[in-house]
C-alpha cells in the first residue's frame, strides 16, 4: 500500500528537543499532527513510526523519543500527497513547527499544533482513514 498519513501526537509536557547535533528546538506539551507520505510502503512507514526503537533519522524520530502517536490516518495515493496536505492544514492552523518534516519539498511545516477537538476535526475533513493497527501508549 502507498499513500500519505497523518500522525496525531501527545507530548505530556513542555520539552526542548535536540536534533541531531546541532539543532534545538522548543515543544510545548499538547497535540501536534504530522504529515509524511511513503510511496514504499505505507504499513512499514506506519510502522516504524509506532516503534519506539528505532535509529534517528526524521525530524519526527526526534520528538516521537518523548511524545506518543495517539492515533493515525492515512489516504492510499501513488502519488505524494503530503504537502498539499499540509498546505491545507496550514491554512487552517495558525501554530506550526516552521522547517520541520520539510527538508525536502518547500513547504513552511509538516508539523502542526493545536487542540485534539480542532486537530481531529481537521482529520475528519480531509476524510483520511484511521489505520487499522494504531498503538495507543
Amino acid at each position: 500500500m502507498k499513500g500519505c498519513y497523518v500522525l496525531l501526537i501527545e507530548l505530556k509536557e513542555d520539552r526542548e528537543i535536540l536534533f541531531g547535533r546541532r539543532r534545538r528546538q522548543y515543544f510545548k506539551k499538547g497535540f501536534y499532527l504530522y504529515v509524511g507520505s511513503a510511496l514504499n510502503g505505507l504499513e512499514n512507514r506506519i510502522n516504524r513510526h509506532l516503534s519506539k526503537k528505532k535509529k534517528l533519522y526524521w525530524h519526527i524520530d526526534y520528538l516521537l523519543q518523548y511524545a506518543n502517536v495517539i492515533s493515525v490516518f492515512y489516504i492510499e495515493s501513488t502519488t505524494r500527497m503530503e504537502c498539499l496536505i499540509a498546505e491545507s492544514l496550514s491554512k487552517k492552523l495558525s501554530s506550526t513547527v516552521v522547517g520541520f518534516g520539510c527538508s525536502d519539498c518547500n513547504c513552511k511545516s509538516h508539523l502542526f499544533y493545536g487542540s485534539k477537538k480542532k486537530l481531529l476535526s481537521l482529520i475528519n475533513e480531509l476524510k483520511m482513514l484511521k489505520y487499522k493497527e494504531e498503538r495507543q501508549t
